[in-house]
């Protein structure tokens, strides 16, 4: 693979990356709920996801849920069901980040094993990104070589990418926290956690047909 075509992958990958979807909000989240430390849990979870989503599709499973209406669905549902819960979580949250504000510190409540774990589910149930990958992977893939090799490349610029970009919302989301009063603060989770439901909206009347 040349420089150039993974020069070309890397740019659009950012563009993709830093526009505003679950992992990067969760990224914001968990960075202004429990600090940039406890945040990087999270952005480890994203990360093995975009591994396993992009060694899915190299095996196929892109074409398989392209093809097929019932397992398409069936991740659909479960990834939808799944933003919902965390958008109604923040939403009923009763204190998290003004404890975190009162104390000086953020809240340790949550283990960075479950941080991670919520982060990696929100990406790995995502239909939408197993289908954006079959489209877009193909694209820098030269059919000519051996294609393995090419697929663990390209994941390793995409993870390194979502990495810098998720460091960089949380480190936002800390940083914003302490320039907020009580009230405010409650309402940045408050929001993250809409977003969060919008999404689970929107993809619950995803169809494969827009792909």
């Amino acid at each position: 693979m040349d420089i150039v075509t993974l020069l070309a992958f890397a740019a659009v990958s950012f563009v993709g990356i830093a526009t505003p979807g679950p992992t990067v909000l969760l990224a914001l989240t968990n960075g202004s709920r429990h600090g940039l430390r406890r945040a990087v849990a999270g952005m480890i979870g994203a990360v093995l996801s975009d591994f396993v989503l992009i060694g899915a599709v190299a095996i196929g499973l892109g074409a398989l849920l392209a093809a097929s209406e019932f397992w398409f669905s069936m991740l659909k549902w479960a990834g939808a069901a799944y933003l919902a819960f965390l958008g109604i979580m923040l939403l009923r949250s009763k204190g998290t980040i003004d404890a975190a504000l009162k104390s000086g510190a953020p809240a340790s409540a949550t283990s960075p094993f479950s941080i991670g774990l919520k982060s990696f589910m929100v990406a790995a149930t995502n239909p939408k990104g197993y289908l954006f990958f079959s489209a877009f992977l193909p694209q820098f893939i030269d059919p000519t070589m051996p294609q393995a090799m090419q697929y663990m490349l390209l994941a390793l610029v995409f993870a390194a990418l979502d990495f810098l970009i998720m460091f960089g919302y949380a480190f936002f989301g800390s940083q914003a926290v302490r320039f907020l009063k009580t009230s405010g603060a409650m309402w940045l989770e408050r929001a993250c956690g809409g977003a969060l439901l919008a999404l689970a909206g929107s993809l619950a009347f995803y169809r494969r047909a827009t792909v």
